[in-house]
């Protein structure tokens, strides 16, 4: 079982703190591609403003890690996609246990 996942078991004062930790994390994704995309969008008017086309190369860097930095938060750290996974097993083996 991950630790991160929420269940029962968990004093409220635990789900809040994890809580806060995740939307955190959310936050932080968020702010992360907010400066992004204002970065980006400067240096490729810059780059275009001076006829070259070298703004695709922090682009595709960044985004790089921009794309590994959600991956993290949302799938492997315990995001939505990872609990719905996690909750749906769980109800597929509870069905299986009472079966």
């Amino acid at each position: 079982m991950n630790p991160t996942t929420l269940n029962s078991s968990r004093s409220p004062s635990e789900v809040e703190r994890l809580a806060r930790r995740r939307a955190g994390a959310k936050m932080g994704w968020y702010i992360h591609a907010f400066v992004y995309v204002v970065v980006n969008l400067g240096l490729v008017t810059l780059s275009a403003a001076r006829g070259h086309s070298w703004a695709m190369y922090p682009l595709m860097g960044w985004g790089l890690g921009l794309l590994i930095h959600g991956a993290v938060i949302w799938f492997v750290a315990g995001g939505g996609f990872y609990d719905r996974l996690v909750e749906r097993e769980r109800r597929a083996l509870a069905g299986r246990d009472r079966g």
